[in-house]
């Protein structure tokens, strides 16, 4: 969407989308801007020109990949180019700012994996007749909860992303919002420490805010609800998305995090939706194929909405 206020000098409405873009996700590279806003387009001559205007403009900045010696351009705003995204006041104004140091850091390679996850449902959304558009998911989000077993501590969940998608079905002429919490898994973590995030979404699912908690510290007295009633109309379903190792490694860490589930009781006893894929099996057979292993109860591949086999039969 164009700025609704004089852009910057030379900037067109494709230069503009990519500061939006930009702002929202952080770093992105060309490659994955071309395939969230110019898919119709074999080439990315057009998006290259307006990028480098960006850049002659001081409103964005890029750099080298690091990673497996590519050389591809990565992507991120500038100050300036974040006050002009900000002073446009079509985005929910974020606090967090990359820099240079930051753009070509460690992280690097995680927050492009969370980006082409987004990515892998902006273009099977396409495919399918959905709606799933580059702003559609938020990364790092913070969620507050406390933990029965950590009394008087203040905890934050923070998803690598929280992406909506409106799922349409054209027999039954419904449309559904879902909602999804994502966690990228590049192999880099332990399998218990996973299991421990898994453990944050059953608490955070359960919290309720009580008088003199947090929400009572803030001025508002305990409402007796779940605290993401507040956000969602439903608890979100939970997606983790593995890569960057071969496929056997990758199918013997989602095995291990679901014995690991099973053995929470927290995990076990509530209603947590959690389903995880490789990166590859998204990107190659999108999110409603039945790509996803369930971590908790029954067995057997599910698509994004993570029902038993027998239900989503019937629903189809």
């Amino acid at each position: 969407m164009p700025y609704p206020v004089t852009a910057p000098r030379g900037v067109g409405a494709l230069g503009q989308q990519a500061m939006n873009v930009l702002y929202q996700h952080r770093l992105v590279s060309t490659d994955q801007l071309h395939r969230l806003l110019t898919p119709h387009h074999s080439r990315a001559e057009y998006l290259r020109r307006q990028l480098h205007r960006l850049r002659a403009d001081g409103l964005a900045d890029a750099v080298g990949r690091r990673a497996h010696g590519q050389t591809s351009l990565l992507w991120w705003l500038t100050a300036k180019g974040t006050e002009a995204v900000e002073a446009a006041g079509l985005l929910p104004e974020r606090p967090y700012r990359m820099s240079p140091e930051a753009a070509a850091g460690p992280l690097q390679e995680h927050t492009l994996a969370t980006v082409e996850t987004g990515a892998a449902f902006v273009r099977w959304s396409r495919e399918l007749g959905h709606d799933c558009g580059p702003l559609d998911w938020s990364p790092e989000t913070a969620h507050y909860y406390r933990d029965d077993a950590r009394p008087g501590e203040d905890l934050s969940l923070i998803p690598d992303a929280v992406l909506n998608y409106v799922h349409t079905d054209q027999a039954a002429k419904t449309r559904t919002l879902l909602t999804f919490f994502v966690e990228v898994d590049r192999a880099t973590m332990t399998v218990a420490r996973l299991a421990h995030k898994l453990h944050a979404y059953a608490c955070y699912q359960k919290y309720v805010p009580a008088a003199g908690g947090r929400g009572a510290r803030s001025g508002r007295p305990g409402t007796g609800t779940p605290a993401w009633r507040a956000r969602y109309p439903a608890f979100p379903r939970l997606l983790l998305v593995f890569t960057d190792a071969p496929d056997p490694r990758l199918q013997r860490r989602i095995a291990d995090l679901r014995s690991l589930a099973a053995s929470d009781p927290l995990l076990a006893a509530g209603a947590l939706r959690v389903g995880a894929t490789t990166l590859d099996r998204l990107r190659q057979d999108g999110p409603f194929a039945p790509v996803f292993t369930p971590l908790l109860g029954p067995t057997g591949a599910v698509d994004a909405w993570l029902r038993p086999v027998a239900v989503a039969a019937a629903a189809a």
